[in-house]
Order: structure tokens, then sequence, then C-alpha cells
């Protein structure tokens, strides 16, 4: 990370503050594994075009508009009414506003209950990155059918929407906020893990059970997956703040990314420099450790000028904090500690466990992160499909036309769109929060 955004930025926290961080390949707006797929319109589709064919998101006239343009975005201004507008290629992102994101998942099979996919699976992609420009990307992934007379010809389908300002910032994933709605689910929906965003793997979905995978075809069984965001501006400050890491027990070099195995235990170190030209008093140390990192207690040290060899502080440091005390100009300090790498929830293939530090001094707040890279391996993994979609020369993805804010029709919006088989009529139930 450039030193002098490490010295000028605010809380620069992601969805790695919670676990592990999702970094898909290079995604172009929509896409898929079949280099790129055909559309259907409702009467093509209630016509039987797709025959015994499960696809998802591909009809270009439904409820959201084009479905190849299924992840979207929009304000969190308490709006429950059906006149609400998703924003589904680009949002100017507001300091300190939050926003909904949302996946729309639809089997576009009419066929019901018959056609039903299985291993159905949504990721979202927030990442660490501060900027004018923040993309967000949407995944669905489709492990097969329950009826053997049902193909699926594609596994995964991916779209993005991308938060601009013009001014720097970062997006923050609102811990908690990850939810499911569909027909059978009370308003507002339920209540899903954070994996949908800390898991390279994403989490399962499914209409009758929220998590069996299973979605059968047509409208009545689409879903809506929704997580929120929050827009963090950076801000001027005049302190320094540098997260290393290294492996526990050895004097190797404090680096920003290193490699370790599950069980290994590594220190980290957070260094603070008061460069404002005044005194500062009580300044606070806080880390945010990940999904999958373990703090080991008793490990937590300060160095300062008063301590040069150190001195035990309390086991505080990943939950309400430690108070490191005042410093002149120039003054600094070094808070270290140490985790263990655990696997409460790894996923399969490589596993980035971003850890935050965070200072926070004259009012302001400054972070900065050390990776830890993970590779888990063996047992199911070698069978597990890898949900990050590949792209090469020959699989050039389409991008949807630019058209600005997407507004939905009344009675569109929720994904209690319920449609028969025969003509696809559109009659709502109740509306996305």
């Amino acid at each position: 990370m450039n030193k002098m955004l490490k010295i000028t930025s605010a809380a620069v926290a992601t969805a790695a503050v919670l676990g592990t961080v999702v970094v898909p390949e290079s995604v172009s707006a929509w896409g898929d594994n079949a280099n790129g797929r055909k559309s259907y319109t409702k009467a093509q589709v209630s016509s039987g075009a797709l025959g015994n064919q499960i696809v998802f998101n591909s009809i270009s006239d439904s409820v959201i508009g084009d479905e190849k343009n299924f992840v979207g975005a929009r304000i969190d201004d308490g709006n429950t009414s059906n006149t609400k507008v998703w924003n589904a290629n680009e949002i100017t992102a507001e300091d300190g506003k939050t926003y909904v994101v949302r996946i729309y998942v639809h089997n576009n099979n009419p066929q019901g209950t018959k056609a039903t996919a299985t291993g159905v699976r949504t990721l979202f992609s927030v990442p660490s990155t501060v900027g004018t420009s923040v993309e967000v990307n949407g995944f669905i992934m489709v492990g097969g059918s329950t009826d053997t007379k049902y193909t699926v010809p594609i596994s995964k389908y991916w779209d993005n929407v991308v938060f601009k300002s013009d001014k720097s910032f970062h997006l923050e994933y609102v811990k908690g906020s990850a939810k499911l709605e569909n027909n059978k689910s009370a308003a507002g929906g339920k209540t899903i893990s954070d994996n949908v965003v800390t898991n390279s793997a994403g989490v399962q979905i499914g209409y009758d059970t929220i998590d069996d995978g299973k979605i059968p075809g047509c409208y009545e069984y689409a879903q809506y997956v929704t997580i929120r965001v929050k827009a963090v501006f950076d801000s001027n400050s005049n302190f320094l703040v540098e997260k290393k890491v290294r492996k526990a027990g050895t004097k190797d070099e404090w680096k920003e990314d290193i490699d370790a195995n599950v069980g290994d235990k590594v220190e980290y170190q957070i260094h603070y420099k008061n460069l404002s030209g005044k005194n500062v008093k009580d300044v606070m140390v806080i880390d945010s450790l990940p999904t999958n990192m373990k703090y080991v207690a008793g490990t937590t040290m300060l160095y300062n000028a008063t301590n040069p060899k150190g001195i035990a502080r309390d086991d505080t440091i990943t939950t309400t904090g430690v108070n490191i005390g005042g410093y002149d100009n120039n003054g600094d300090a070094y808070v270290r500690f140490t985790a263990e790498v655990i696997d409460k929830s790894l996923a399969c293939g490589k596993n980035q466990l971003i850890n935050w530090g965070k200072v926070t001094a004259d009012k302001k707040v400054v972070m900065d992160s050390a990776n830890v890279n993970v590779k888990k391996t063996g047992g199911t993994c070698d069978k597990e499909p890898n949900p990050t979609p590949k792209q090469d020369d020959n699989n050039k993805q389409s991008t949807m036309p630019t058209t600005g804010p997407v507004a939905v029709v009344a009675g569109a919006l929720g994904a209690g769109s319920i449609v028969t088989a025969a003509g696809y009529f559109i009659a709502s139930r109740k509306q996305l929060r």
C-alpha cells in the first residue's frame, strides 16, 4: 500500500475486516463461463425456447429490465415503497451514506419445481481498494439439477455496479446485513451468513430452505440477496499508521504480506507516529482480526520511548482497543500481538486474510492492513469448483449499455413477483426492502 495513502487515508475497512476477502479475476460488467449467453424475451421463454435447459438471469424484458444486469445498488434511505430506484451500472457515493447492493437470482425455466436447480450459491466481492471508483461484483454459481432430464449449460454468472465520486473513498461492508428474500420469507427477508462477502465460495441459497441450494424455475421462485455497504471518504490526518506481519517466534523482516498454514502463529505490528506538530493525548489502537485468525491471549505489547523494551497491555486490542497514551510531535509507538491461523470457514484454494489496524488520535481515524495468505487443499477441496470466473483473450465479456439509474415499475421490484408458466403473468405480493 502506498505510504502516503497510509498517512492520509481514513478507516480503510471492508469485508476483509470480517474474514477472507474475495479477490476475483478481472471482471468486465456482466458475463458467464459460456463466453456470453443468449438473451430471451418473456414471450420466447413462455413458448418453450429454453426446452430442458436450466438457465439463470437471461431474460431481456424481465421485472428488473435486462436480467444480465442483475447487480444493482441504491441508497439506504428507509424507502420501503415500490417506487425505489436501483442503479444497475453506476451510483454516486456520498460520504457516510449506507447503500443496499442486491443480486437478483432467477431460474428462467418456466417448468417450476420440475426444473429445480441445485447447488445455487451467491457471492459479493467488496474490494479493499481506495479511490474515486470502487467496483462491487456479484456472482451466481449453479451446481446442477434435481432431474437429470434438465441440463445446466452455464454454471457461473457475474455482474457489477460501480460506486463513483470526485473524491477518494472506500466501501465498508456492514456486518450482519446480508439478507435473502423470496416469496416464502417475511417482509425484509431472512438474515444469511456474512460468508456471502467474506468467503470465496459465497453461500448456498434456496427457496423452501434458506440454504439448501435448490431454486425451482419461474418468477415465483426468484430470489433477492442483499448486503449493505457504507461509503467512507478519506480525511486529512496528521499521523502515520503502518501495519506489518511476520511469523511468530522469528526475527524475519516485517512485511505487508506473508504465507502461512493452519496452525501457524503470526505476529502483527501496528506503528503509530505523530506528525501533527503538537502533542496528542489518548491515542487509541484497535485491531480487527478477520475470521480464521484467533488472538493469542497475553501477547499484546507496547513499545515506545518510555518503554523501549516493551510493556504488556490488556487483551483488549481486538475488542475495545488499547490506550497507548500521549505523544509529542514526531513521537511514535509500536503495538505488537500474536494470532493463530485457524480453519473456521476457509474456502478451498487461496484465502487472503486481511487484518486491519486502526488508530484514533486527535479525533481522526487512520487504518492500514497486513495480509496472511492461507492455501487450503486436500479432502473435498479437489472436488469443489472455483466460483471465481477466469477470463482470457477468447473470453471477452459484453458490457451492458450505460443507461443510468434503472427505475423499476410498481409491483415488479420485490422477490415476490409471481409468474405463471403459461403466460408469465406478473403479480406483486410484497416489495424488497
